[in-house]
């Protein structure tokens, strides 16, 4: 096994593609005229989190750290790639298992239960979920983008490069260094320097990717 200082930096993007295969969907909308109803509606996507677990295609990614520094950004709001046993992730749009004041972003708790309307944070403001809303900033994506200009390989799976600002993350990449997109239907995508395509669904894409890494010599 290489020590860290030894091994080249794996990261990857993942989207909702990555957890399709354990039954969730991609759910970030919000419908800010009825607060009672978005409440309800993550209540339940939380609790379809909690129900799913991890497929192949997390633990594919978690097993690459015996041989990567593995970094994943995800803009998926699940925990599935945690309980697969990656330890370096990034979430691009929030955690269902978070929430935060409505005044202040930087009042963040954990949440298991549902979350109810009168239930304030600290400062005296409605709790919402810990999520970036479509049309909200994304806080997280210059660290993103700093993550992307620091890899030596480079991999997309899951996401159909088209929802910005993470679609835009693909620009940070290094000319020279290795590029792969992991996806049951490949996006059109640009020219790209050293781009390989693996058209699959994420659990069988990523057991490809380790072999191609494999053959690559890259472990």
């Amino acid at each position: 096994m290489n020590t860290l200082s030894d091994k080249k930096r794996l990261v990857v993007l993942t989207g909702a593609g990555i957890s399709a295969e354990s039954g969730l969907r991609t759910f970030r909308d919000s419908d800010g005229k009825n607060p009672a109803l978005v409440l309800d509606f993550y209540n339940m996507r939380r609790r379809d989190v909690a129900n799913a677990i991890p497929n192949a295609a997390h633990i594919g990614l978690a097993e690459l750290e015996k041989d990567f520094d593995v970094h994943i950004i995800t803009q998926n709001i699940d925990d599935l790639h945690e309980r697969a046993g990656s330890t370096k992730i990034l979430h691009l749009h929030g955690e269902i298992f978070k929430m935060r004041s409505e005044s202040d972003e930087s009042l963040i708790y954990e949440i298991r239960e549902d979350i109810n309307l009168g239930q304030l944070a600290d400062d005296g403001g409605q709790l919402r979920p810990y999520i970036v809303w479509f049309e909200e900033p994304v806080p997280m994506i210059e660290r993103a983008a700093q993550l992307v200009r620091s890899a030596d390989i480079f991999v997309v799976i899951g996401t159909s490069l088209v929802v910005y600002p993470a679609a835009g993350l693909m620009d940070y990449a290094l000319p020279g260094i290795p590029k792969f997109i992991v996806d049951k239907k490949i996006p059109d995508t640009y020219p790209v320097h050293n781009l390989t395509a693996i058209e699959h669904p994420a659990s069988i894409g990523v057991k490809e990717l380790q072999k191609r890494l494999a053959v690559l010599g890259f472990f």
